[in-house]
Order: structure tokens, then sequence, then C-alpha cells
């Protein structure tokens, strides 16, 4: 079975939309594009080597047309040249022809689609920005790996990747990094239930027992 990889530039209030440039992503008023650039060092650590890794693409059609009208007129750089050779899946509705070579749409069910796709002989599979994918993908648990580059920014408003739908559930690292301009790579795979406990080591006090019982009557 392929394995199933996110890997998102994300600001420290979990925003995603048009890390790459002012143009890339301007939707709904977006004013920000471009936020990742100053903070880009040559020592990006472990998201050097998952970009150049061996993988297929799994793309929404809004990142596509984006890296369709961009890769393959930089041949120059190492990832344009990977990017044009490799697989591309596409998740769209559009009839629209993906005239990207080594393109492939997916259509019908996001879920089922992408679950037949790692089922399927080949490469291992890499999301890369996408936002609308990671919200139905997350809860149907077929990410096994979420890499989060985050950045030290706080954006306010735009598309983000997580939007408070997602199901609960615990999450292990297995990989970090800090960049020099501190820009934080942690790589997450899934790890069961939520887990929760308590700090305290006494009975609580009439005062806290009061304090509960005060917060319900509000919440009522």
């Amino acid at each position: 079975m392929r394995k199933l990889t996110g890997s998102v530039f994300v600001s420290l209030d979990g925003v995603m939309q048009a890390p790459g440039g002012p143009e890339e992503d301007p939707t709904s008023g977006f004013r920000f594009g471009g936020w990742v650039a100053p903070y880009w060092d040559e020592d990006m650590g472990p998201f050097e080597k998952l970009i150049m890794a061996d993988y297929d693409l799994l793309l929404g059609k809004r990142t596509y047309d984006i890296f369709s009208a961009y890769w393959p007129y930089n041949q120059d750089n190492p990832i344009g040249e990977k990017f044009q050779r490799i697989n591309k899946y596409v998740v769209t509705h559009s009839d629209a022809p993906l005239t990207w070579e080594n393109s492939e749409k997916l259509s019908g069910d996001l879920v089922q689609a992408v679950a037949g796709l790692k089922d399927s002989d080949g490469r291992d599979l890499l999301i890369q920005g996408s936002s609308t994918l990671y919200v139905p993908l997350l809860a149907a648990g077929l990410i096994d790996r979420l890499v989060l580059i985050t950045f030290p920014v706080v954006l306010g408003t735009g598309k983000r990747i997580f939007d408070g739908t997602q199901q609960p559930g615990a999450l292990k690292m297995v990989e970090s990094f800090v960049s020099p301009k501190g820009v934080v790579i942690a790589a997450y795979e899934p790890n069961g239930q939520v887990q929760t406990g308590n700090f305290a080591s006494t009975e609580p006090s009439e005062a806290e027992l009061e304090r509960r019982a005060s917060w319900a009557r509000e919440d009522a």
C-alpha cells in the first residue's frame, strides 16, 4: 500500500494560503501572499529531503493550476524537473483537460478515490498545498504522516489546514528541525485516541467544587 504524506507551509495561527507569492492565491482578499520568502533559509533540514524523495503528487485543482503554470517553465530547478516527470493525481470535478504531462484526474467521492489510489501499485504520495484535501482525508485516517513547516508569522485570515471539524486524535512527533530563522519543521504520525489526565494531587476544595457548579449552571 502506498503511504500518503501531507506537507504544509503554515503560519503560527494555522493559515496555509498563498505562501509562495503575492499573485499565487489572492482569493477572498488575502493580501499576504509570499509570506514564506522572508523566512526561507539555505538549510531547511528535512524539508529538502522530503521534497526530493521518491513520490507522486496528490493535488487539489487550484494547487495543480498554480504548479502547472510555474514548474514546467522552471526546469533548471531540481524541483521543477522532478515535478515534470512524476505522476500528478488531481482531485477535480471539472471536465477541463489536464495539460501538464503525467497528470491524471481523480473524480467522484474524494475519500474513496484516495483510498483506491493508496491501494494501487506505485510510489508513495505527497500532498503539497491543496488546503481542501486535508479536512476529509484527515477525518478518514488516510494521511499517514503530516509534516508541518511552521513559520514565525501570524496572518489572521486565510485558508487553513484545520477548520474545527477534525476528528479528535493523538499524534506522535517522529522528526523535528528548527531553521536559523525560526521555521519549525515537525513530522507527525497518528497515535491513537486523545488521552487526558489530571495534575491535581489532592481532593478538590470547596471553592473548586463551587467553581465547577457555577460554570455548569452558566453552560446549561
